[in-house]
């Protein structure tokens, strides 16, 4: 076997070598910070990805929102759409108009199924004294529905119509 002798370097070309193993430790060394940040990060996401369930199983607020708001939200009792002859002045003008009651409970819905000629009655009455000024605009309508709710309260009891829903509206 033959033993291999290295090339003799000049000073210069020593230096540079010397300078090359100098910065390869530095470059390791400013990686390593790099890689292990990196697999911290991957740690810290996995155990996220396994725990959460665990740790935010109970409700959130906003399924808790909903929960309140199915509570909260009434039956809808439909009634039969309704054509009156509005009260203006230049001529004959009709209205057709459906509504539905959101009741406060179900319980009630007999009760309006049994009180229905009244309701209907209360609301032609109503409608029957407005003109088309007043039903057209959008504060109008409002108008109608609280009217219409505090008529139908009235009859079926305070507090038992939560809402009304006008889910027809013409004018002719």
């Amino acid at each position: 076997m033959a033993v291999e002798k290295k090339p003799k370097l000049t000073e210069d070309e020593e230096k540079e070598v010397q300078e090359e193993q100098k910065e390869k430790p530095k470059k390791k060394i400013k990686i390593l910070p790099i890689v292990i940040a990196l697999v911290a990060l991957a740690a810290v996401a996995v155990g996220a990805y396994f725990l959460s369930p665990v740790l935010f199983s109970g409700k959130s607020a906003e399924s808790e929102k909903a929960t309140e708001t199915k509570a909260t939200e009434g039956v809808n009792f439909s009634l039969e759409p309704f054509v009156v002859n509005l009260m203006d002045q230049g001529g004959t003008k009709y209205l057709k108009v459906s509504v539905q009651l959101e009741l406060s409970n179900p319980k009630i819905s007999e009760n309006a199924k049994s009180k229905t000629p009244q309701i209907r009655d209360a609301i032609i009455t109503l409608l029957t004294n407005k003109t088309s000024e007043e039903l057209i605009t959008p504060e109008g309508k409002l108008l109608l529905k609280d009217e219409i709710k505090q008529r139908a309260n009235q009859i079926l009891g305070e507090g038992n119509v939560i809402n009304v829903y006008l889910t027809d509206f013409v004018m002719q």
